[in-house]
Parts: C-alpha cells; sequence; structure tokens
C-alpha cells in the first residue's frame, strides 16, 4: 500500500447542523476527554455564495464522542475592527495542540466598504477586491475553552508579483513536531483567472517567522486541468512521512487524479517539498454510506480534516457538505459530516 492512504470510509453521520446557520471548514482535536471541532459559520439568511468572505467568523463546538453530534459552544475569532488583516472575516480553520498550548490557525481578511447584510448578490469586483486580502493569522490559548489571543500581524505574507503566491495567504493546514518545528501549506496564485496552487512554508515554532522551503507550488501538474484545493497535512511518526490529503478539483470535465470531481486523493513526502501520488491515488469518494444504511453521492465534501487517536492513526475524517443535485447547488443548509475510518486489511 505504498503511496497509498490506508483506510477505508465506513458510515457516515452529521457532525455538525447549526441551526440559522451554515456552517463550513472543520477542525477537530481532542482535549479534557471531549472531542472539541472549530468550524466556520455565517447567517443563513445571508445565503451561500460570496458571504463567507463578508460574514464568516469561527466557532467552537463540543462533543462527548467523535462520532456524536457537536453543539455550539462559543463564538472564538469574531469582529474585530477594520484596521486588523483578520478584522471583519475569519475561516478556514485548523486547530493544534503543542507544549502545553493550543494554536488555531485561520485564514482572515478585513474590507472598508458596506457590510453584505441583506442577502443580496454581492458585487463581484467588490468581493474579487475584497478576496485578495486574506491573510493567514493564529490564535494561542492555554485552555481549550479559554480565550485565544490573536496576534496583530499575519503570519506570511504575499510575496511581490515575480512569484507565484503574489495575491493572497489562506487555507493554513499546519504539522507541528515534537522540537516545534512546524510546516504549514498554504493557497495562492498570481492573479485573478490564474489556477490556485499550494506552497509550503516553515518555522522555528509554532507562532514564528514563517520562511518558504521552496519558490515554486507543490503538486505542479502538466495538466492545467488538474487542479487541487482544500489540504489537510499531518506527519506520520511511523514511516516518517509527510502526508496530504486534498480535494480533486479537476476543470473541464478532466479525470483528475481520481477520475471522480471533488473526491479525494491522498500523497506523500520525505521533504514536505516534493509530494507523490500512488497507483490508487483515490482516499475517499462522495458516494457516502449513512448510519442507517441510507447510500448517496453528497453534492460537495469539502475542507477534508482527520482526527487521530492516541498512535497517531486517523479514525475520523470531517467535511463540509451538503444536499443538493449537483456542486454548490446546497438545498438548505450545509453541514459537518464525519466519516469513521477503517484500516485497510
Amino acid at each position: 500500500m505504498e503511496k497509498e492512504f490506508g483506510y477505508i470510509q465506513g458510515k457516515t453521520h452529521t457532525a455538525l447542523k447549526l441551526d440559522g446557520y451554515y456552517v463550513w471548514d472543520s477542525s477537530v482535536i481532542k482535549a479534557g476527554g471531549k472531542y472539541h471541532m472549530f468550524a466556520s459559520r455565517w447567517k443563513e439568511e445571508l445565503g451561500f455564495g460570496w458571504q463567507w468572505l463578508f460574514n464568516s467568523e469561527i466557532a467552537h463546538f463540543v462533543s462527548d464522542t467523535p462520532d456524536g453530534e457537536f453543539k455550539f459552544r462559543n463564538v472564538v475569532l469574531p469582529r474585530r475592527g477594520r484596521e486588523f488583516f483578520d478584522g471583519m472575516n475569519t475561516h478556514n480553520t485548523c486547530i493544534k495542540y503543542w507544549n502545553g498550548k493550543y494554536y488555531l490557525y485561520y485564514m482572515g481578511s478585513t474590507y472598508g466598504g458596506e457590510i453584505p447584510s441583506d442577502g443580496s448578490p454581492v458585487n463581484e469586483f467588490y468581493a474579487l477586491e475584497t478576496w485578495n486580502r486574506k491573510r493567514i493569522g493564529v490564535a494561542v490559548a492555554d485552555d481549550i475553552n479559554g480565550k485565544f489571543v490573536r496576534s496583530d500581524k499575519p503570519l506570511l505574507l504575499p510575496r511581490d508579483c515575480s512569484h507565484w503566491d503574489c495575491t493572497i495567504t489562506t487555507n493554513p493546514s499546519v504539522v507541528i513536531l515534537p522540537d516545534g518545528k512546524t510546516y504549514m501549506i498554504y493557497k495562492s496564485r498570481r492573479g485573478y483567472g490564474y489556477p490556485l496552487q499550494l506552497g509550503i512554508a516553515v518555522a522555528d515554532k509554532p507562532d514564528g517567522d514563517f520562511t518558504r522551503l521552496t519558490d515554486s507550488p507543490i503538486l505542479e501538474f502538466t495538466d492545467t486541468d488538474k487542479h487541487i484545493e482544500d489540504p489537510f497535512l499531518w506527519y506520520d511518526e511511523k514511516r516518517k512521512k509527510f502526508c496530504m490529503l486534498a480535494k480533486d478539483d479537476s476543470k473541464n470535465g478532466s479525470n483528475g487524479i481520481t477520475g471522480e470531481w471533488g473526491a479525494g486523493f491522498y500523497a506523500e513526502s520525505d521533504d514536505c517539498i516534493h509530494f507523490q501520488t500512488g497507483e490508487n491515488p483515490k482516499a475517499y469518494s462522495r458516494s457516502v454510506v449513512w448510519e442507517d444504511g441510507r447510500k448517496n453521492t453528497q453534492c460537495n465534501l469539502e475542507r477534508p480534516s482527520l482526527l487521530f487517536d492516541e498512535n497517531g492513526e486517523p479514525i475520523y475524517l470531517y467535511c463540509a457538505s451538503g444536499d443538493g443535485d449537483y456542486p454548490y447547488a446546497f438545498k438548505g443548509r450545509t453541514y459537518v459530516v464525519g466519516i469513521k475510518l477503517d484500516k485497510k486489511q
């Protein structure tokens, strides 16, 4: 099973569905005998569309078990003022623990115009202007239930326009090694209309100064219809490998990497720069089996994130999802699914 994800999809359940809100990306960690999910939400009355970019906030949810229904506890990263890089919007969660502290990585943005608040379509130029202000931040807490204190500066800025990543830094996925060395995948692109690509940066500590490991994107494909989204990074201590799940976001009807649009693929690396896929890269499918035995194909499975047991084995996959006949055609609110993972024999 070299270069393959060593787990198969088990039963699926609804892990988070919130009255009156769309919910999206999620990140789960066990602490104090409970399971804590950090997820993005915005009011259902605003609609889906661009609202995640203007009205999202990161909230904390708790469950007694990983396969339970997570319940709202509090908002951890609300609006805090237009003068901050993340002052008007927070999104894209990634929660980690190291050396007695909890580190919540996220994307933040700000904007100077009106707050879209009546559910009307957002002007595309206004949205793209705001989109280009996305930056990665981190908030730190001593207690998972305590206050998360944000840095007032982004962890990583875009580079100048001679580089591919000159527009944004967003979608952080982070690995913290035992000595504190921290690897972070981020997303960016050269400009409007160019493909979104992934970069890798490293710091000596989780909230340290991040520098890029390579000038080029990772997992570049010669076929421009092969496109990837939503990376989730971890380190397999037993095999000494950096591992990644990501969404196969193929374009123009291409078979992409897995042969199924929106499925997840697996890649691994020795150095967190040169990632490779195997002969069977598909890690999970949008076709799921629910706890009651019902089978269907979800219109979306987005923002994959894993929960690990005490031995470092993945036991649950969480994804943003929803009901619909085709991608992003949500019928009602979105929700987060939890998919039990069974180890391949």
